[in-house]
């Protein structure tokens, strides 16, 4: 059963996601980013390079095909679709539903921003894990958890 960590309060949404993504390399994890907006992960791709003046998080974008091989070996991968055989200890999910197959891996991201909409979407995501009686870990960013 995954372990379900919800982060609120991010300013930046994919900044928290990029933070979130080091600190799962950090401790040797393999990381699926999953969103059905292709632009957003062009967007988090980019972001996955610079958002750090020292370092970057080594990643690929499952956009394309034929780079199944790089796939195997990334610890870090964006991609619009959630296959049960990947392999990845954690799934952060940027869409604004509950992700598919999600139980499958050891640990789900959530990461709710300051807008209302994303807000709301995010209590929905919320209520449904509660009400699947799944436990959920909640962090206020504003208390500075990813400094």
């Amino acid at each position: 059963m995954a372990q379900i960590y919800f982060y609120s309060g991010a300013r930046d949404k994919l900044v928290a996601a990029c933070r979130l993504c080091a600190k799962a390399l950090q401790q040797n994890m393999r990381v699926l980013i999953y969103t059905p907006d292709i632009a957003l992960m062009e967007k988090m791709d980019e972001l996955l390079w610079t958002f750090s003046a020292t370092s970057f998080v080594p990643h690929c974008s499952a956009i394309g095909k034929g780079n199944e091989q790089i796939y195997s070996v990334s610890p870090v991968i964006i991609s619009n679709q959630i296959h049960s055989d990947q392999g990845y200890d954690v799934l952060l999910n940027l869409h604004d539903q509950c992700p598919p197959l999600f139980e499958q891996f050891g640990r789900l991201i959530e990461i709710a921003d300051l807008s209302n909409q994303d807000s709301e979407n995010a209590r929905e995501r919320y209520r449904n894990y509660k009400q699947m009686g799944l436990h959920i870990q909640h962090y206020d960013l504003n208390d500075s958890v990813l400094s």
